[in-house]
């Protein structure tokens, strides 16, 4: 594969994971109900995006750093939300 191809499909990954998390970090706000979301997940998902984040800037990609980067962002609103209640 070129490197085109390699930067075209980890974007289109990065978007695609990263949107995926927008519908939960929008409810969780909106309602403050996180009842439903267990804490030992988000705790654990909060730190394995933290440690692609960092995995992505030793590689110096950014479509992991890019993606990885919003995706703590909205995991961390989610994770801090359910730590308040």
């Amino acid at each position: 594969m070129t490197p085109v191809l390699h930067d075209i499909v980890g974007y289109a990954a990065a978007i695609l994971t990263t949107l995926s998390f927008v519908p939960q970090a929008l409810k969780s706000w909106q309602t403050r109900d996180l009842s439903g979301v267990s804490l030992a997940m988000y705790s654990l998902f909060t730190l394995g995006v933290a440690l692609w984040l960092v995995y992505g800037v030793m590689l110096g990609s950014w479509p992991i750093i890019a993606a990885n980067s919003i995706t703590l962002a909205l995991a961390g609103v989610v994770l801090t939300l359910k730590l308040r209640k």
